[in-house]
């Protein structure tokens, strides 16, 4: 008997994302299955941000076929089912806001017409915390929290939105090597839970024992789709993959966003860092 393929949870066939009419990414095609911690690299500007935030709706699509969970992007509405954990170092100082305030707003999308978080809605943000080892700084204000501590507190407001996949942004740059390592074991019990990860980065090794997949963008198409262990074993034919942080190209004056957002982040400004 012949099984059937679970569908994707993203779906992308010859795809082409950017601002208005001009492509920045083009020609992707790749399947992304439930379980999968796919780490997506490439050198400065070459379209992985590019990428991620059209899955999200913060970039146009520009031409190709994209799915999420089986559904047309341009019909998808359940946008709760993508968490977002975008590129940036630390929140606002202007932000006055207690750590579990923060992690509270992934709650959002699930929220009753009144608007007043269930004890439900409270255990979900509290096991959100206790994921990524804040639970003991709940009612702490968000802006004594170091870089690294806040860069958790946003992984955590993401999860609270319960949601099957998780997109994260460069989550490790920018911090100091102890910070590293505790974001990594958080992503690592986050990948023991079956958590599907989308993960834009720049520094693999302290991801290097939670991907199971590497995808590498160099000049707007991919160029390589693979286990770690064949990239390890190909890497020196690849294009220069760079370091530190990476810049796409912003949309021109007057070009079109969508108006859907992801609703895991919307203390983020619309245009966010990008890569």
């Amino acid at each position: 008997m012949t099984q059937t393929r679970p569908t994707p949870v993203i779906s992308l066939h010859d795809a082409a994302f950017g601002y208005a009419d001009r492509a920045v990414l083009t020609g992707a095609t790749l399947d992304v299955q439930q379980g999968e911690v796919l780490a997506l690299l490439g050198p400065n500007g070459s379209g992985k941000s590019t990428l991620v935030r059209g899955l999200l709706g913060l970039n146009d699509h520009v031409g190709g076929q994209v799915e999420l969970f089986g559904t047309r992007l341009e019909d998808f509405r359940e946008h709760a089912r993508l968490g977002y954990v975008p590129q940036r170092h630390t929140l606002s100082a202007s932000v006055r806001a207690t750590v579990n305030e923060i992690v509270a707003i992934g709650r959002l999308p699930h929220l009753r017409w009144w608007g007043r978080p269930t004890r439900a809605d409270r255990a979900i943000i509290e096991e959100s915390l206790e994921l990524v080892g804040l639970a003991d700084r709940a009612e702490a204000d968000v802006s004594t929290l170091s870089g690294g501590q806040q860069r958790r507190v946003l992984i955590a407001r993401a999860l609270a939105a319960q949601p099957d996949v998780l997109v994260m942004d460069e989550p490790t740059a920018g911090v100091d090597e102890a910070n590293q390592r505790v974001l990594s074991e958080v992503l690592a019990r986050l990948a023991e839970r079956g958590t599907t990860m989308l993960i834009v980065t720049h520094e693999l090794e302290p991801l290097r024992d939670i991907v199971s997949r590497i995808v590498v963008v160099t000049s707007g198409r991919v160029s390589f789709d693979g286990s770690p262990e064949r990239f390890a074993a190909e890497r020196a034919a690849l294009p220069a993959l760079d370091h530190g942080h990476h810049h796409d190209d912003e949309p021109r004056p007057g070009s079109h966003r969508p108006a859907t957002t992801p609703a895991a982040g919307p203390l983020d400004p619309a245009g966010g860092h990008r890569a």
